[in-house]
Order: structure tokens, then sequence, then C-alpha cells
């Protein structure tokens, strides 16, 4: 079984899978066949797309298991499109021949309840063992570079395919596209690595080091963005994605009419309902068949979109997503009073809200590029609230025209607050920018880890790096709408494991306002700080590393547990304390015996703090 073969294959022949493969139980039976299917996609594609849904559905199986399972389905497709193909098991969709498959194995955990029902119901039961799965296994971690060239000049095939199952496994709701776009890039790292007939790379340790993050680093990406994507739409349900696609899509293809986006916007809503459910095909041909809209109709979309569309269709998604926005349409109008003014406005929100307001969002935001996505629905709901009042009986004369100040109001308060964290960061630099929001959200949640609150904040680092650094009309986009991912994920770990009632507000009441309501939280009063206990600062010699980032590190740590102990701690006592800390590791790492040194001098210079912090 040639694995690298099929991954190639299905690179070329691009997402013709998606089109030939069925749409889920929903199917009436007698449409299209697994032998037809097969006919149409060839063995090696057939086969890929097995081994990809056995170790998505399947999140306790083996490597071995997911792949023998892949090779009896693709034998019975084989069988059918050769002759067998009035056989009652040649008739059934393709989605229960795959579960079938599944319950016919013995052993497997968690599925005997799934077997045990029947058609969308067993559908639903593999669906829900995709979420149980998800953060079980641990993540992808650069191989040790020896071994796994050992490995790969003795097993090369199968080690490509082991990956893919391992990808799969890993991330249950990545499409398959994805995955095997990943798996190539993992190929092409072994081979460039691990050599061919002349043998290993000279510098092994260093080619792992530099090729493993291009590997990896698409699809953390990737399956970020689909779970931030799919947390929206759990949380804040369908009205809110579709207000956010009208934004994004509207901002993209600012020359389309509203008819065209609104079309775009519900398509892109169903892929990413059945993306989010788990079910693969279905999310394949969704996809599929936006992509072929978009490139269908450039003309009236977008001019910047040509070379996308030249591209094989894997690669087409990835670049239209990131492709600049087209021009605005020369004759364009800067404002749009016809939505404050006309005399009408009322009649029509009363008549058809939801349209109207969406016209809104459509015309305000293709008008405006340089605002985020969150910025724009956030002026959305301004706008609503404002006709829910001044359409209300009664309401005084010129009450619409209050909304353009309110609106001036919120756009400077946004930017400045942009403006404000660059600022501070193209001051401080990475290092004590991050303690300076490791000191902000320390004290904001307290409930998450050490480990939890550097990584977040690292993350929100990184954001001041990419985006401080551009103009203006950039540098707003960038930053909320990255900001907003790492947002997302401080509220999924909410969800699974509740941090405290301010976020909790924050993360539920609305997907717009969540960074200013995240912003402006302050020291959380339910939290019961820590109690000074024997270890809880503890002073050894790794504090005299000389490698920097491991001391960082460690100081960050000291820094989250002296907050966690003393929230209320002011800037002054904050900075006495470090002071006092760097003359202690100054004076301890000078000496022949810094261990010794942190012994004694630790408890003298807690005593010490504690004063000052009681003052």
């Amino acid at each position: 079984m040639n694995w690298r073969t099929i991954i190639y294959v299905v690179l070329l022949v691009s997402l013709t899978v998606a089109k030939a493969l069925p749409r889920t139980s929903r199917d009436v039976e007698g449409k299209t066949s697994i032998g037809q299917r097969f006919s149409q996609l060839h063995e090696n594609n057939f086969k890929a797309i097995a081994l990809i849904m056995f170790a998505q559905y399947v999140p306790g199986g083996t490597f071995g298991r997911a792949a023998g399972m892949a090779e009896r389905v693709t034998a019975l497709a084989r069988s059918c499109a050769a002759a067998a193909r009035d056989s009652p098991d040649c008739l059934k969709p393709l989605d229960r021949i795959f579960f079938d498959t599944i319950c016919q194995e013995k052993n497997l955990p968690r599925i005997a309840d799934c077997c045990a029902k029947e058609d969308s119901e067993r559908n639903d039961c593999f669906l829900s063992l995709k979420n149980f799965s998800q953060g079980s296994i641990p993540p992808f971690e650069r191989p040790d570079a020896e071994a796994a060239c050992r490995n790969y000049s003795q097993h090369q095939q199968p080690l490509t395919a082991y990956f893919t199952y391992d990808i799969s496994r890993k991330h249950p709701f990545l499409p398959a596209p994805t995955i095997l776009s990943v798996a190539l890039r993992y190929e092409e790292m072994m081979k460039r690595c691990c050599g061919g007939a002349e043998g290993p790379s000279q510098h092994l340790e260093e080619c792992f080091r530099t090729q493993a993050p291009k590997v990896v680093k698409p699809v953390k990406e990737d399956a970020l963005r689909q779970e931030h994507t799919c947390g929206i739409l759990k949380k804040f349900g369908e009205r809110t994605l579709k207000a956010l696609k009208l934004t994004q899509i509207s901002q993209k293809f600012p020359k389309a009419d509203f008819v065209t986006v609104h079309k775009l916007v519900m398509d892109v809503a169903d892929m990413h309902k059945d993306c989010c459910r788990g079910d693969m095909l279905d999310c394949m041909q969704d996809r599929e068949d936006i992509l072929q809209y978009v490139c269908s109709n450039q003309h009236i979309l977008s001019s910047k979109i040509q070379q996308c569309c030249e591209q094989p269709l894997l690669q087409r998604s990835e670049c239209i997503i990131h492709v600049e926005n087209d021009d605005k349409p020369a004759d364009l109008s800067p404002h749009i009073r016809e939505f404050i003014e006309d005399k009408g406005i009322c009649e029509r929100f009363a008549q058809e809200k939801d349209t109207h307001l969406a016209r809104f969002l459509y015309e305000y935001s293709r008008r405006h590029p340089e605002f985020s996505a969150q910025m724009l629905l956030r002026i959305g709901k301004g706008y609503e609230d404002l006709l829910q009042e001044c359409c209300r009986p009664g309401a005084p004369s010129g009450c619409h025209s209050r909304g353009e100040e309110e609106l001036r109001k919120h756009i400077y308060e946004t930017e400045s607050v942009m403006r404000t964290s660059c600022d501070i960061y193209n001051e401080k630099g990475d290092y004590y920018f991050q303690n300076e929001l490791l000191m902000s959200f320390t004290k904001k949640m307290p409930q998450l880890t050490s480990a939890e609150l550097i990584k977040f904040t690292k993350e929100m680092t990184a954001i001041g790096s990419k985006c401080c650094q551009l103009g203006q009309d950039k540098l707003l986009r960038c930053a909320e709408e990255n900001l907003d991912l790492v947002l997302g994920e401080i509220c999924r770990r909410h969800l699974a494991d509740p941090i405290n009632p301010g976020v909790c507000r924050c993360c539920s009441s609305s997907y717009a306002f969540r960074r200013p309501c995240i912003g402006k939280l302050e020291v959380d009063e339910s939290y019961m700080p820590l109690a000074l206990t024997p270890g809880l600062f503890a002073f050894h010699g790794d504090l005299c590393t000389t490698e920097e980032e491991k001391l960082q590190h460690r100081k960050q740590e000291m820094l989250i547990t002296l907050l966690k102990y003393k929230p209320q701690i002011s800037p002054e006592q904050l900075s006495s304390v470090t002071a006092a800390f760097s003359a202690m590791r100054e004076r301890c790492c000078g000496e022949a015996n810094p261990e010794a040194c942190f012994l004694k001098e630790g408890p003298e210079l807690i005593k010490r703090s504690e004063k000052m912090l009681s003052a």
C-alpha cells in the first residue's frame, strides 16, 4: 500500500473526493452506490479518506485497526465496482457501511452504545465520540531525529500513513483536505531531513527544529480557527455566526451586491454547522460548492482572487481567506445616512427587522475595511438599540441623530485602547509587556494555573509583535481579530472548567462585547487568596541560570504566585518586593554555593516582603 502515492493523488485530484462522497444517511437510498463512488474516486483516494474517517470516529482505536477497517471497506467498494453492484451490501449508503464496519470490530472502547442505535441516531452518537476525544490525546511533538530517520528509512510508506492517522485522531474535526496537505508537508520534512540515497542531513536536529513548525503550525492554526468558529456557533447561535460572516464577507467583497453576499453568508454558515457537527463528508462538499461558486463568479465578487482560483482546489480555500480585501467601488458614498434619515426606517425595521439590520451591517462593513469584525458587530448592535428606542411611540424628535455621536464615541474608545496597548508594547518590549498582561489577567482570573496564564498572555504579546508595527488602517482589525481568538480560548477553557462569575458574564452575554467586557474586569473579589505556607515561595539555584528564557519563565511563575497571594498589591509594593528579590538573586548567584545562600536569604526576603505588603 503506497501511502505517499495516496496522499499525492488525493492532492492532485483536488477535491473531487467531496463531490463523489455521499452526504450521510439523509440521502435517499438508491442514489450513487459505493461501487460508483469507488470508480469516481479511484482506490488510493477512497482508501486515504477511509483511514482518516476511521481514525476520527474511533478515538480509542489503534493505527492497525483503523488501517485494517480502511482496507476492508476499500475491498468491499472494489468488489461492488467490479461485479457485485446489486449485492445488498453494495446498495447501503456509504456512511452506514463505515459505521457497520466499526461495529463489527470487537473490544473498541465506547462504541457499544452507538452500535446499538440505528441510522441518524447512530451517526449522532459517533459524532459525540469525536467531542469526547478532543483533549484526551496528547498533541503532536517533534520526533526524536535519529529514531525518526531510522524509522523512515525502514518503513517510509507506513510512517506517513501513521502520521495521517495520528493527526486525524488528535484533530477529529479537521477536514480531510487539511489533514492530507499536512501529511504531504510531513513527508517533505522527512525527505529533506533524513535525505534520500545520500543519507540523513548532517545537521539532523537543526533540520527537524526548523522544519517541524512548518508541519505543525498550519494544523494548530486551522484547528484553532475551527474551534473558535464552532465555539461561537455553540454559545451564541446561528444568528451571531451569520452576522460575523456577513461583516467578513462584505469587507472582502465590497463590490458584491447584498443578495450575493447574503447567499454566501447562508452557505458559509451551513458549512460551519456541518463541520462543527463533525460531518466530514458534508463539510467537504459544502466547502467545495462554496469555492466553486466564488471562483465561477469572480467578476461580481472580487478582482483579487483570480490567482487563488487558479490554484489547486486544496490551496484555494486558504488563499481566499488570506487574500486582501477587494478595492471599494469608486462610486461608493462614504456615509449611509439613509439608515438614519429615511422616514420609512421604522416601518422597515418593524416589518423585516433582521433583513434591515443585515443590510445596514453589509453597507457599513463594505465601507470600513479598517474596522474589526467584532467592532462592526458592536456598531450593528448599537444601531439596533437605537432603532428600538427611537421607533417606539412617543420617542423624542431628533432621537436618531444621537446615534452618530454614540458611534463616534465608541470608535474613538476602541482605537484608544488599541493605541495605548501598542504604546506600552513598543516602550517595554515582549517580556515586560507580557508581565503587564500577567499582572492584569492574574487579578482578573486568579483561578487559572500559572501555565495557562503564561500561555494566554504570551499569545497576546505575540499579537502586539504582529500588529503594533502596522499602520492605523490595519492596526485595529489585526489586533482585535487576533485577540478575539485568544479570548475564545479562554472562554472555551471557562466552559470546560468555570473560572469565576466575571469571566462567565463576559463569555456568555455577548460575542461582540466580549473583548471590552473582559478588558473592564478588575480584581476578582470572589477569589480566596493563597495562604502563606513554607513552600509557597521557594528560591533555588535554578534562579542563577544563564538561559534568559528559562529565567524569565521562572520569574513570571513567581510573579503569578505573588499576585495570587496578594491580589490587591499596589504598584509601589510590587516594585519594592521586586527590587528586594533582584538584590537577593544577584547576591546569592555571586556566591560559591547559591543553593545554600537562597536557603538562608529566602525566608528573610519573605519576612521583609510581608512587612512591605502590610504597610
